[in-house]
């Protein structure tokens, strides 16, 4: 019986000796999160689409609060949202933001069929990663479109159409 005892108040007093350690620990490396960064997350359309240069909402929250410290939130914009979101995010930030225009996506290559002449014969499975993997597509061109219209089928937004005539 003496044995059993002593086992249990050793065992208790290595929890309560570990418990007193994590408790001092947390406190010790507590990170604070700056709460107005969950409310601007809150007013974000949450497509984590990446369009705005972050890795998702919660990124552009965080930097749209930094740029409330630092004095200025310009050049930070979402481009699902649109201004309407950005102008409830200036007002929760207590910033104002300039109306901009909307960025609209140019092909500036002359990406047609005459200006980019077909340099090989792509017959396999009809998708821009397929085709590229491949090569940089039917034209040799690595930056210009390949026109299997993968964009058109990914963007949740209808942002993207192709064009029938051109094939971009």
């Amino acid at each position: 019986m003496n044995f059993i005892m002593i086992a249990v108040l050793v065992l208790g007093a290595i929890g309560l000796i570990a418990a007193l350690v994590l408790y001092l620990c947390s406190k010790k490396f507590y990170v604070y999160e700056d709460p107005r960064i969950a409310q601007v997350t809150e007013q974000l359309p949450g497509a984590n689409c990446g369009g705005c240069g972050f890795a998702g909402c919660g990124g552009l929250a965080d930097a749209l609060v930094k740029g409330a410290d630092a004095g200025s939130i310009e050049g930070l914009k979402c481009p699902v949202g649109g201004a309407e979101v950005m102008g409830k995010v200036a007002d929760l930030l207590g910033m104002a933001i300039a109306n901009g225009e909307p960025m609209v996506a140019v092909v500036r290559c002359n990406g047609t069929c005459e200006m980019r002449p077909k340099i090989a014969e792509y017959s396999g499975l009809h998708t821009c990663a397929a085709m590229n993997s491949c090569g940089a597509g039917e034209t040799a061109c690595g930056f210009g479109c390949l026109g299997c219209g993968d964009c058109v089928a990914a963007c949740q937004f209808d942002a993207i159409h192709m064009n029938p005539e051109t094939g971009a």
